[in-house]
């Protein structure tokens, strides 16, 4: 089942104070960037965050999940936080912050 586009700009949008959020559709699911950043995926309209020790100790509850068959884990983020906006920015800046610079695109 693929995600909603309303619930990637939603989520987008509660990330929205974080730096330059953006999304972008892969395989029929969604990276969310940060800063040209992958921070986390949207699949199955299911909000898979990549995991950090820094967004590990903001985490209100930490819960583990695969965003596809075979995929490494990452901190799976309750549709029950994505009203609150000040936390939703804390994780998006924090893991953005703890993630390395992209590596520049061939030419």
């Amino acid at each position: 089942m693929a995600s909603e586009q309303q619930t990637v700009d939603y989520i987008a949008e509660q990330m929205r104070n974080a730096g330059a959020i953006r999304s972008r559709k892969m395989f029929g699911e969604y990276a969310l960037y940060c800063d040209e950043k992958v921070i986390a995926f949207v699949c199955d309209d299911r909000l898979f965050l990549k995991i950090t020790e820094s967004a590990r100790t903001i985490l209100k509850n930490i819960e583990l999940g695969q965003a596809y068959p075979g995929s490494k884990d990452y901190f799976v983020i309750s549709p029950d936080d994505w009203d609150d906006r000040s936390y939703m920015v804390e994780l998006a800046r924090s893991t953005a912050d703890a993630l390395p610079a992209p590596k520049p695109k061939k030419l």
